[in-house]
């Protein structure tokens, strides 16, 4: 997947300066790409990783902020199967696994992430997705099935990473299929807000480029086949719509309720979308109908506000071959 290993490669590059930041995304990565295990009686910490840039980061990162020496080797290299690359600590692995959260103070496996992450500042919250990702993200390509998503170890690291994301505003679910968890991001803007958030900049820009020729493609591919007269007419019913709620914005100036502009607003920020979908766009979420009246009511406000003036309604707005 050529898109995730450019994020990844972006975000390994990512030069962070905070100590508290860096202990973060690391502990985020070892939670996320391994875990502990017992070694010769030993308490000791690993991290597979499929790419070696992480997986000397981790090792950099282990050295300066803890004082740690670690093993890497490389396993699994075939013709169809990608090499993984391992980072073990046995030496200290106990003591590591306290500081970066893997175990609590009774020795007991940490399942989800430490308590002092999940409430640390934005830069933390999005060192943890950093370090999330780099170890269990994919980035799939803009379309109808966008996602951004991590492997999760369990549903306990999977709603701890939800919960992150909930204090960097970033819609984020949890779900399970055959037994994995996984924590999802699918709205392609809260998508491009937690790339920029970890750092992977030019990442969105591409991802973006690519998103918006697929939405033209498909608008295009669309349009030659409406063949069919309803869709033709709903076509024509969108662009109506649109329309009359720009000239019913102009119309009303500042003399719009709020409650009213929101729903103009969210009509024309999604002009293809059905009164259904609008609902769901809106925040908080609202049915169809309710979308539909404040609709309803903004254009008839902004025709009576335009009779009293004399001036055009919102019909002026409407394109000349538009068939009622």
């Amino acid at each position: 997947m050529a898109l995730t290993a450019d994020v990844k490669d972006e975000l390994v590059a990512v030069e962070v300066g905070k100590t508290s930041v860096r202990a973060a995304e690391l502990a985020a990565l070892l939670r996320f790409s391994g875990g502990l295990h017992i070694i010769s009686g030993r308490i000791a910490v690993e991290a597979e990783l499929d790419s070696q840039k992480v997986a000397q980061r981790v090792r950099r990162d282990l050295a300066e902020l803890y004082g740690v020496r670690s093993e890497g080797k490389v396993i699994g290299a075939g013709p169809h199967k990608g090499a993984s690359y391992v980072v073990r600590v046995v030496d200290g692995g106990e003591t590591l696994a306290r500081q970066t959260g893997l175990l609590d103070a009774r020795r007991r496996p940490v399942r989800g992430l430490p308590n002092r992450l999940t409430t640390g500042s934005r830069e933390d919250l999005a060192a943890i997705w950093r370090g999330a990702f780099l170890a269990r993200g994919s980035l799939t390509d803009p379309g109808r099935s966008a996602a951004l998503e991590v492997v999760c170890p369990g549903n306990e690291a999977a709603m701890a990473l939800v919960g992150a994301a909930g204090r960097l505003k970033i819609p984020a679910k949890a779900r399970e299929v055959r037994g994995v968890h996984r924590v999802v991001v699918r709205e392609g803007e809260a998508i491009a807000a937690i790339l920029r958030l970890m750092g992977a900049v030019e990442a969105v820009t591409a991802w973006e480029e690519l998103r918006q020729r697929r939405e033209v493609r498909a608008t295009a591919n669309r349009l030659v086949n409406f063949d069919d007269a309803n869709l033709r007419r709903s076509a024509q019913a969108a662009v109506a719509a649109c329309a009359r709620v720009e000239r019913a914005l102009e119309i009303l100036g500042d003399e719009v309720p709020d409650h009213l502009r929101y729903a103009g607003e969210l009509r024309l920020g999604h002009r293809d979308a059905s009164l259904d979908e609008l609902g769901h766009f809106a925040d908080p979420p609202m049915t169809k109908d309710a979308v539909a009246g404040r609709i309803r009511r903004l254009l008839a406000m902004a025709d009576k506000s335009a009779s009293d003036r004399g001036i055009p309604g919102t019909d002026a707005n409407l394109p000349p071959d538009f068939d009622e």
